[in-house]
């Protein structure tokens, strides 16, 4: 399959066109979710490409379906060559779909160039401050959108929320939550009798976990939905500033994969004990990403597990929920609670499309 560039540099169209980048589970359940708009009346750009690593393809008067079907079945491996040479029309929107760094890199210079970029992606505002900051400037000096409410709970309102109240003058205080689906889902169902090991096995085959359930347990996947969060509150944290305690035994976090999940066992003793403790004390334990403010107003921020009375706020929760407090001035003494499916293609499809929406009205 052939490799081309989508159209000339800076062209300008009549109507915005979405090109997706990405064609597994989100990029499908995107299309799908395009194709099932258009067939009830709505108004949504038309799909003018897709691509993944295979290489790009032009939609034109093929159903998307058709050609996403033709980029997954190629055996061409052409590692995305394309994307240094792309260039996409001025008020066109790319959907990135892909969980891959180097089309992060190119969010900043395709918003400058004039398109506007919705993503799932936490490596473009997840990743270094330098990062943030470039996409952050290349929107401000063209006017672009930069769609990211799926990179955060799946879609939902927690990134608009903070930067709602942050941009009304609510000084955002806190910030506390579950904010992954498969390290809900093992907190939830861990009871301290059977090993952890049997549910982190369970989660896999259910494919609440990435294929390597270290990226999971590492904790490294909350630290930058933390990033996230916490830059859409207006402030300007890196990567560094994010303490992560990671759940997977050192043993454990440099071996291959086949390795550790034969030695996955060895992860049981510890989170029998830190189960045991909180047991002791009639609390729960939750895998928390967090950033506060202290009274003294240090600014601290952090990843891992925490015992929390059942009264909390995040306590509750069930399944691969996502469950988020939020304080503020406002919301002091009772904070706003957002919870919801924080993971799955379909609910990542509708964010994504909502914020290609909502830039199509915006612009």
């Amino acid at each position: 399959m052939s490799v081309a560039c989508l159209r000339p540099a800076l062209e300008i169209h009549a109507a915005p066109r979405i090109t997706v980048l990405g064609t597994g589970t989100v990029g499908r359940a995107f299309v799908a979710r395009h194709v099932a708009l258009k067939s009830r009346g709505v108004s949504v750009p038309e799909i003018a490409g897709i691509a993944n690593t295979r290489g790009f393809c032009r939609v034109d008067r093929d159903c998307p379906n058709t050609v996403l079907n033709q980029l997954r079945e190629s055996t061409a491996r052409s590692e995305a060559s394309w994307i240094s040479s792309a260039e996409f029309g001025r008020g066109d929107i790319v959907v990135d779909a892909s969980a891959s760094d180097l089309i992060a890199q190119q969010h900043a210079g395709w918003l400058r160039g004039g398109a506007h970029v919705v993503t799932a992606c936490k490596l473009g505002t997840g990743t270094s401050r330098v990062r943030w900051q470039d996409i952050r400037d290349a929107q401000t000096h063209t006017g672009t959108g930069y769609g990211d409410s799926a990179t955060v709970g799946a879609g939902l309102p927690l990134i608009r929320t903070l930067r709602e109240l942050s941009e009304g003058g609510d000084r955002i205080t806190a910030v506390a939550g579950v904010l992954s689906g498969s390290l809900a889902y093992l907190m939830n169902n861990f009871d301290g009798m059977r090993p952890f090991s049997s549910f982190v096995r369970a989660a896999h085959q259910a494919g609440y976990t990435e294929p390597d359930p270290r990226e999971d347990l590492s904790g490294e996947d909350v630290r930058r939905k933390v990033l996230i969060l916490a830059r859409a509150a207006g402030l300007a944290l890196d990567v560094e500033d994010v303490q992560v305690e990671s759940l997977v035994p050192a043993g454990l976090q440099d071996v291959s994969l086949e390795t550790f999940n034969r030695r996955l066992p060895e992860i049981d003793p510890q989170m029998r004990a830190r189960f045991a403790r909180a047991h002791k004390k009639s609390e729960v334990l939750k895998h928390m990403g967090r950033f506060e403010f202290l009274t003294d107003g240090t600014l601290i921020a952090r990843v891992g597990l925490v015992s929390l009375p059942a009264s909390h706020a995040i306590a509750s929760g069930a399944g691969t929920d996502n469950r988020v407090a939020i304080w503020t001035d406002r919301y002091c003494d009772n904070p706003l609670v957002i919870q919801g499916p924080g993971a799955g293609a379909e609910v990542t499809a509708g964010a994504l499309m909502d914020d290609v929406l909502r830039i199509q009205r915006a612009h």
